[in-house]
């Protein structure tokens, strides 16, 4: 498969041009990649209108997803959120029904559009991360709503590897003519499985992927991929939003790697990834033969249950760090730890040796908390964009809740924006030791 973005920028960068464009590094090299930074010169085509180099790696990566068709974003799936739902809504209804695990990139998509968004609740919830959402639920949800929203968004994977059965909630969706939009941004590998598990092959209208979460990407690179069979205007304005809601200056760096990534996707990715996987399965059969619990069931991502093992998880982040091992995420309560293929032996022996090293212990005893349905005062919009100050939890209560202040990772909110909190919010806040937070004035 050709490369055309790689292959421009290299001769362009070897042709010896005096740069009397953008950036202003003029390819002087301090960092050892300027001569690869370049902005939109003649040939080089334009990320939102292409025509050139741009549009035929786009079109390399469409067929090696199956897609209608595969637009790049070099601002990662916050970027494609955004567009993803103005997508669905243009024209139509400006509610969505979503499960409540949402990343904050779409609250921050609902304000600007100003969407109405009903939730989707979990029965009973592991962690702030994990919703998940039954074809049952989410029939009898759909029944219930006066007026149909114009889409249905779930998270899949979540960030604890929590798999939705996107091809049952396909079905449902569909039986009520509504599309489905899943937050793919951790499940980009998952089409190179024997059996593909990607959102988009099992009934999906769009997804986004983070492609720098777990193919060899770099930060930053992303895909929006709108399916074959999705409602024609969702490809005919996938751009346009794109743009409403992107940088006119897109990196060429990140181009460059999402165009590299499809030479290695179309050549051999899927058995290095089989191995990988298998890899990762039996570390942890061996794990859990020690003693130790695990939740979800992502094939490239081991989320350590510590609480049930005895420890907490940033007692577990602490030792894995003494083994030279950085994990993705941490809390009280888990420890994430993402591989792919690029991962070696050591890697994974690293693993093996600190968690057998540690023996499992009394188990702390988690209060498992059903999420309460929250009364909304203010619309999302409103919330975001009104006057608001930082207080500490402990004087928030019955205060509306303002921009969803919550780090990355997770960036889950346990309360949304326009929310009132109430005694239960600020037990989650407290839970997850989050001491401020930020409300309407």
């Amino acid at each position: 498969m050709n490369t055309p973005i790689v292959d421009f920028v290299k001769k362009y960068a070897e042709s010896g041009v005096s740069r009397l464009h953008m950036p202003g590094h003029k390819g002087v090299s301090v960092l050892g990649v300027e001569q690869l930074d370049i902005t939109e010169v003649n040939g080089a085509d334009v990320l939102y209108s292409p025509e050139g180099i741009i549009l035929e790696s786009e079109n390399n990566a469409t067929e090696i997803f199956k897609t209608a068709h595969t637009y790049y974003s070099t601002e990662g799936s916050s970027l494609c959120i955004k567009a993803m739902l103005a997508i669905a809504t243009n024209g139509k209804s400006k509610t969505v029904l979503a499960a409540r695990n949402v990343h904050k990139a779409f609250l921050y998509g609902a304000a600007l559009l100003d969407l109405t968004v009903e939730w989707l609740y979990p029965e009973e919830a592991e962690h702030i991360c994990a919703c998940q959402v039954t074809v049952d639920s989410l029939r009898e949800k759909l029944q219930l709503m006066a007026e149909l929203p114009s889409a249905v968004y779930v998270t899949s994977p979540d960030y604890l590897g929590n798999v939705q059965d996107i091809k049952g909630l396909s079905e449902v969706c569909h039986s009520f003519g509504v599309p489905l939009l899943v937050d793919n941004a951790h499940g980009a590998y998952l089409g190179f499985l024997k059996e593909s598990k990607h959102p988009i092959h099992l009934g999906a209208d769009m997804c986004c992927d983070s492609a720098h979460k777990t193919l060899p990407v770099l930060t930053g690179g992303a895909y929006l991929h709108v399916s074959r069979n999705a409602p024609d205007n969702f490809q005919n304005n996938a751009r346009r939003f794109l743009s409403v809601f992107a940088s006119t200056s897109p990196s060429y760096l990140i181009l460059q790697s999402l165009d590299l990534c499809n030479l290695e996707l179309s050549d051999g990715f899927g058995v290095k990834l089989s191995k990988t996987a298998e890899r990762v399965a039996k570390l942890k059969e061996t794990l859990r033969t020690f003693g130790w619990s695990l939740l979800g069931d992502e094939p490239l991502k081991i989320t350590v249950d510590c609480l049930k093992s005895g420890f907490s998880g940033e007692e577990i982040a602490v030792k894995l760090r003494e083994q030279g091992v950085e994990c993705e995420f941490y809390d009280r309560d888990v420890a994430v730890l993402m591989f792919s293929p690029c991962n070696n032996e050591t890697d994974f022996e690293c693993i093996k040796k600190t968690f057998l090293m540690l023996k499992t212990g009394r188990t702390v005893d988690r209060k498992f908390f059903k999420f309460k349905e929250c009364v909304s005062k203010l619309s999302i919009r409103e919330a975001i964009f009104a006057p608001q100050e930082t207080v500490d939890i402990e004087s928030a209560l019955g205060g509306i809740c303002a921009a969803p202040n919550v780090a990355c990772p997770p960036a889950v909110p346990p309360v949304m924006s326009g929310e009132v909190i109430t005694e239960d919010v600020i037990r989650i806040l407290k839970y997850y030791a989050i001491k401020k937070i930020d409300v309407v004035k």
